[in-house]
């Protein structure tokens, strides 16, 4: 019978429970940890954790061990083992660095350096696809297909999920249809669905841009922040406009828009990222703060999309040359950069020149 879910359907709903707050299971090499989200914990399922015996760790990354001066034996990550008298107010600190200035000492933290860290990897894996802090609880358990039978819990193997997590989901377009915009009558919006349960992707098709040639192309990630709001602590907006306008001007077009708001890291976790550039820190440094890389963005996807339109090369509208080697190395040819320098002011000034010193943007 096929009613029961693949494991694509499984983490999507291990997601979802991450979000609300409802454990998870992850198994694997003959182990199985209980998992919850540090960030929608509440106080009663900690409880309730530390009733069940064991010592519990909090997973965080190697960029959040960096900043707390905890060891991260298991390189990419830490399992901070959890003080005896550690509370709620305790974990949101060591998972959230929004009061990192004013309480800077928050250890010693103890970590594990023993022990396979394969599971809480996994488990930080998929807490940061579900777009929350990178902060995972973790409790060793005895008996997890019995424990999470009992209790309604998602449980994920690890190993079949491991090639998920790693990869970009198949996308599958889902409708299209005619959408005159400013820039130009002549629009077409194409709408595409990843099978894992993913926000959606669109494609806004310029006039009608010959298959056979390098189309003029920009992959634009989502920034409800400077798209829709006008922010000015951003590029994105003008980029938006200048792109949708010069092909226009030009007849012909695709624009790629990503829901991988904020460098792939959601809008909560962006805001989060102002708050500490509100505090002096830069755009790199709040990411790695918060225990995220510089970028998180996935542009295999933006690959996916050009390919399903039948596209195989590009005039590339970007100051990005991630974003050119992303589609080098995903079999779409770049046969121009076209720049794109727009949208400086006295707002984002240190913005764009820490994109241009630390993420290497041509500016």
């Amino acid at each position: 019978m096929s009613f029961s879910p693949d494991i694509v359907e499984r983490i999507a709903r291990a997601r979802a429970d991450l979000r609300m707050g409802v454990p998870i299971v992850m198994t694997g090499g003959g182990q199985a940890v209980l998992v919850m989200s540090a960030e929608t914990l509440d106080r009663d399922r900690l409880a309730d954790l530390r009733d069940l015996g064991g010592v519990p760790h909090l997973v965080i990354t190697g960029r959040r061990a960096e900043t707390l001066k905890a060891r991260a034996y298991d390189g990419d990550i830490a399992r901070v083992r959890l003080p005896s008298d550690a509370d709620l107010t305790w974990l949101r600190a060591i998972a959230d660095p929004a009061d990192d200035l004013r309480t800077p000492m928050k250890g010693p933290l103890a970590t594990e350096r023993d022990g396979a860290p394969d599971l809480h990897r996994a488990a930080i894996k998929l807490v940061k696809s579900a777009q929350l802090l990178p902060a995972a609880l973790a409790l060793t358990l005895k008996n997890a297909a019995t424990f999470a039978l009992e209790h309604g819990l998602t449980v994920i193997p690890a190993d079949l999920a491991a090639p998920h997590l790693a990869a970009s989901s198949p996308l599958h377009p889902v409708v299209h249809a005619r959408l005159p915009i400013r820039a130009a009558d002549a629009g077409r919006l194409h709408i595409f669905r990843p099978e894992d349960g993913g926000e959606e992707h669109y494609a806004i098709e310029i006039g009608r841009p010959a298959r056979d040639k390098p189309v003029l192309a920009r992959l634009h990630s989502a920034c409800f922040t400077g798209d829709v709001l006008g922010s000015l602590k951003c590029d994105c907006g003008p980029q938006l406009n200048a792109a949708l306008m010069q092909m226009g001007g030009e007849g012909a077009g695709v624009l790629l828009y990503l829901n991988q708001e904020g460098r792939g890291i959601g809008l909560a976790n962006k805001m989060r990222a102002y708050s500490l550039q509100d505090q002096g820190f830069d755009t790199v440094e709040a990411n790695h703060r918060l225990g995220f890389e510089d970028d998180e963005r996935d542009f295999r996807i933006g690959a996916k999309i050009l390919k399903e339109l039948g596209f195989s090369s590009v005039r590339l509208l970007t100051n990005n040359p991630r974003k050119i080697e992303m589609m080098e190395a995903t079999g779409i040819s770049v046969a121009e950069r076209v720049a794109l320098k727009v949208g400086e002011n006295a707002h984002n000034t240190a913005y764009l020149a820490t994109k241009a010193s630390k993420s290497g943007h041509m500016l």
